[in-house]
């Protein structure tokens, strides 16, 4: 059980039910900090912001399992134009942070899809095809300002 988080003018904010935390049995939440948060940089990723800051989640230095790493490097794409190049490692970089849905069997298939409306922000389709044949099919935006 999750605490639900909604969109709300373009963030993700938590979702109140009469007052109370609104919780989650699925994995919208899951998906969404996955997603959002920022992956620490691998050692050849360009930083956008020309600094040495990778950043990345504290507890990844003390993870389970070596290599485990959480959030996406979606981050990375902070200071690039709206190209199909970029397009794709969207894409790319979306898979990788929720590939721990197919390590841990919590879905069968993950799909994710870029695309750009317009030359702000970075839409992802994402779909998640759960082992019972459920799925989880929701939009998420990445808003380059």
């Amino acid at each position: 059980m999750d605490i639900t988080l909604d969109w709300l003018d373009g963030a993700l904010d938590v979702a109140l039910l009469d007052g109370d935390l609104a919780t989650d049995d699925g994995l919208r939440t899951a998906v969404a900090l996955s997603l959002l948060c920022d992956r620490r940089a691998e050692p050849d990723d360009v930083i956008p912001d020309g600094t040495t800051d990778r950043r990345g989640w504290w507890a990844d230095a003390i993870a389970d399992e070596d290599g485990d790493r959480w959030g996406s490097r979606l981050w990375l794409l902070s200071r690039e134009k709206t190209l199909t190049d970029v397009r794709r490692r969207a894409e790319a970089y979306a898979r990788e942070a929720l590939d721990w849905l197919l390590e841990d069997g919590v879905a069968a298939e993950v799909e994710a899809t870029a695309e750009t409306l317009d030359r702000d922000v970075l839409w992802l389709q994402v779909v998640i095809q759960r082992g019972d044949g459920t799925r989880l099919a929701d939009r998420y935006q990445y808003v380059w300002r």
